[in-house]
């Protein structure tokens, strides 16, 4: 066979695998219970959220944080030296709810950090928190119904569990979200297994930006953000510390009761890419991997000039009708048909990737306006 049939039945055979794959992941990722009991007398949580410039998303997602039917719960947030209004939002908010929320204001950061994580460690090291038996960490832009967090505690309580993620639906408004958010929800379930997430023997480990849930025995046991301050994808390896620690890691269906838009448009997303793709274990394999990740990911467009075009067309139909069918019944939401152009999502994780890249070569990570030396 030729260098290009070789190619032309490998994508097509990788992207069809992929999709066996992101299935199974999904059927067995478990639901959080409707009616599960509490003890009598709950533990405390205390979540910790960061908050930096998030004006637009920020009263609908606190308001919900708010409104938790969870008994024994307090919410801390920090505002991160905010200039879009998100101050004046945040201090109404905590004067209409003392008896549940209070913000902090945080003008500095202190070399060798990154800001979310500054943030997060700043909220893990007041009162509220330190008197905590839990700690939820959840991303300003996140909503959630009033009984989300009662089902999760459920969930957590009734077996060994020392950190929960929850998967959430994910909001897509604009045509570059609706077009790359979804699949690129189903490209983190891919890579997560769920059923080996708890699994000590196993490498899978889960945590989620819009919703993590930690034990402070265990966060403590690892030194909390403080253990990794420059970690750009703290939520994911903080799950990872945790589990390499010796607790129990475990990952569980938020969506449609957890959702949140993460990015305004095209240009938010490139950014988002650029600071998380080359955050990942392993960045180093991004250079050759990127190549192959486009030859795959073009293929329903590159096939039929290679002699086929059935293949191409198979490929074009399947992806959006299989994952999409999946982000549906996590956002709760209907098919679209910009799913069609998803070969273009190639493009922009390429542009993304790039950039990561070349930010790292420089040793920066850029987010909100800063950049935070890598070394």
């Amino acid at each position: 066979m030729s260098v290009l049939g070789l190619a032309s039945w490998g994508s097509a055979g990788l992207t069809l695998v992929a999709l066996v794959i992101l299935r199974r992941h999904w059927a067995r990722l478990p639901s959080l219970p409707d009616n599960a009991p509490l003890p009598p007398v709950p533990p405390s949580v205390c979540l910790c959220i960061p908050v930096r410039d998030e004006a637009l998303e920020l009263p609908m997602a606190l308001t919900s944080w708010l409104a938790q039917d969870y008994p024994n719960l307090r919410i801390l947030v920090v505002d991160d030296g905010s200039t879009d209004g998100s101050t004046e939002l945040l201090a109404a908010l905590a004067a209409a709810r003392p008896d549940r929320l209070r913000v902090l204001r945080n003008e500095h950061l202190p070399p060798g950090w990154l800001g979310k994580n500054h943030a997060l460690d700043l909220a893990s090291r007041q009162p509220e928190a330190l008197g905590a038996e839990w700690l939820l960490f959840a991303d300003g832009d996140v909503q959630a119904s009033s009984n989300l967090l009662r089902r999760a505690m459920a969930f957590t309580l009734a077996q060994p569990t020392d950190i929960l993620a929850l998967v959430p639906a994910v909001d897509a408004v604009g045509a570059a979200e609706r077009l790359i958010l979804p699949m690129a929800a189903c490209g983190f379930l891919l890579a997560v297994p769920p059923h080996q997430v708890p699994n000590p023997r196993h490498p899978a480990f889960c945590g989620v930006g819009g919703f993590t849930l930690v034990r402070r025995l265990a966060y403590d046991a690892v030194g909390g953000h403080a253990g990794a301050p420059l970690e750009a994808i703290d939520d994911m390896m903080l799950a990872r510390r945790v589990k390499a620690a010796g607790f129990v890691n475990r990952v569980a269906r938020g969506g449609p009761d957890l959702h949140l838009r993460m990015y305004h448009g095209l240009l938010e997303l490139v950014r988002a890419m650029r600071k998380n793709a080359a955050a990942m274990p392993f960045w180093w394999l991004l250079p050759p991997l990127l190549p192959l990740a486009l030859v795959i990911g073009l293929a329903p467009l590159w096939l039929p000039f290679a002699g086929q075009p059935a293949l191409g067309v198979l490929l074009w139909l399947l992806v959006p009708a299989l994952a999409g069918d999946v982000h549906q019944r996590m956002s709760g939401r209907p098919m679209d048909l910009l799913w069609a152009l998803w070969p273009l999502n190639t493009l922009v994780f390429a542009a993304g990737t790039a950039w990561a890249l070349w930010d790292r070569l420089r040793g920066v990570n850029h987010w909100r306006g800063r950049d935070v030396h890598l070394r």
